[in-house]
């Protein structure tokens, strides 16, 4: 009987242990994004984001139910094939759970139908383009980074009032093109009015003609005269257009928040206001002062623009996966549609309809201090994701 008997218990196991391996297999995930490139000090950021996330949601010990985190970086080097190609392979070849990434909004809209094809889940972050969760997007997506409605309204009701008449210079691509759309749909009902707008080549350093052309709309335009930046990267375009002397036309500038680097360019600009998706002393909550004591220990400086970003991406996964007790696509989609989760600017919310994650921005006013190298987007106020009237991106 004994023979019978333990052969018995070994098939009873069989199902605990192979379900005891499947449970031990690390939780892969990999990190889309341009490494290297014109965008790479975003890149840095968003990485060193995305694992101090993973450790903070983790309590340390990057596992999640015993299950070991494993990152696998791919460098798109901005380019949108190289996006697709890789994001194919993390998927295909390095059977990764779920994929987070990339910086620029048209390397991601190359990645947007790779997710789709391979059914697994692509968290954007930190892309910007609305077409992202919009018209381009798919089941599979969803972002933790602010799509261009979200900069867009926050700005308008940092600077829209009546009698405001604006013109706008933008990169021509999707984030540019995205963005200003989405912000001349937010002043409908301000008061303001777009009566320009200019687009011109991401590389552009010369931005002599552009600005002739926009001080030319603006001269003879009656009320406030601003000049809206919606810009990424480098080119210093505010710089260059202040060198034109802008005054002679009472012409004021208006922008977006930056990274700190980007914001040294801000300084002769005080009392110039906008709205800003981070900036370190803005957000009040436990998770913040965490990040912010940790990056001044490990790197020496405060956590920048993407590198809250990066961690609010971390942290959605980890509760995603967490809440799911699952890596499985179908279980993450129906556990993260809806899903509430407390990030460095506080709680964010995917919602069901699109997968954006609602989230708040922060109306600023330019401060400058001789002993802090760039300029302080000082907080105005908060601005909640219930005061926001995102449209639905599909």
């Amino acid at each position: 009987m004994r023979p019978l008997t333990l052969a018995r218990w070994a098939l009873a196991a069989l199902p605990l242990m192979l379900s005891a391996a499947v449970q031990a297999e690390p939780i892969r995930i990999a990190h889309v994004y341009g490494k290297t490139g014109p965008l790479e000090a975003y890149a840095k950021q968003s990485h060193d984001g995305l694992m101090l996330g993973l450790e903070y949601a983790t309590n340390g010990t990057f596992e999640i139910d015993g299950r070991a985190i494993e990152v696998i970086e791919k460098d798109t080097q901005l380019d949108p094939a190289n996006g697709r190609s890789l994001l194919e392979e993390a998927y295909a070849d390095d059977n990764v759970d779920l994929a987070i990434g990339p910086v620029s909004s048209g390397v991601a809209l190359a990645m947007l139908p790779v997710a789709e094809e391979y059914e697994k889940i692509l968290l954007v972050e930190p892309a910007v383009a609305d077409s992202i969760t919009g018209e381009n997007g798919n089941r599979y997506i969803f972002r933790t980074g602010r799509n261009s409605s979200q900069d867009a309204v926050a700005n308008a009701v940092a600077i829209g009032r009546p009698g405001v008449k604006i013109a706008t210079l933008a990169q021509d691509y999707a984030f540019g093109r995205d963005g200003i759309t989405a912000f001349r749909n937010a002043l409908a009902g301000t008061g303001a009015e777009i009566v320009h707008e200019e687009y011109v080549a991401t590389d552009t350093t010369d931005f002599t003609a552009a600005g002739q052309r926009i001080f030319d709309e603006l001269q003879d335009a009656e009320g406030e005269r601003i000049l809206f930046f919606y810009w990424a990267g480098g080119g210093n375009p505010m710089g260059k257009l202040q060198a034109m002397n802008p005054e002679r036309y009472d012409i004021e500038f208006a922008t977006g928040g930056n990274i700190l680097s980007a914001l040294v360019g801000y300084k002769p600009f005080v009392g110039m206001e906008g709205a800003t998706y981070y900036y370190y002393e803005n957000p009040s909550n436990d998770i913040n002062k965490w990040l912010v004591e940790q990056h001044l220990e490990r790197f020496g400086t405060p956590p920048d623009f993407f590198t809250a970003g990066g961690m609010a991406a971390g942290i959605a996964a980890v509760e995603a996966i967490r809440r799911a007790g699952s890596t499985d696509t179908e279980d993450l989609i129906s556990t993260m549609e809806g899903m509430r989760f407390d990030t460095p600017k506080g709680e964010m919310m995917f919602r069901a309809e699109d997968h954006q994650a609602m989230q708040s921005m922060y109306h600023f006013k330019i401060r400058v201090e001789d002993d802090v190298e760039w300029a302080i987007p000082e907080l105005v106020r908060e601005i909640t994701m219930d005061e926001m009237d995102i449209p639905l991106g599909r």
